[in-house]
């Protein structure tokens, strides 16, 4: 009977507070966004060379903004919630 009575006056406890979810869901949309910008330009046809795979964009910003995104979130899992 006490056991049944310490488990309705527990509240359950979560590793992760809210401002670190908040930083994951920031690392998550850059990481999706440098896939997204890293997608793309090639050709149809095998015959056919498209120089477009060779971007700046694809080239060093999306991976940038990739390895951005999993810094956040190390960053999200290693921040403390309950430090002010």
């Amino acid at each position: 009977m006490g056991e049944k009575k310490r488990k309705e006056n527990t509240k359950p406890v979560f590793v992760f507070g809210k401002k670190n979810y908040k930083f994951m869901f920031i690392g998550l949309a850059c990481i999706a966004i440098g896939f997204i910008l890293m997608s793309g330009g090639g050709s149809d046809d095998p015959n056919v060379f498209n120089p477009e795979i060779f971007s700046w964009t694809r080239i060093r910003l999306a991976p940038t903004l990739v390895l951005i995104g999993f810094g956040i979130q190390i960053y999200a899992i290693l921040l403390n919630p309950d430090k002010k």
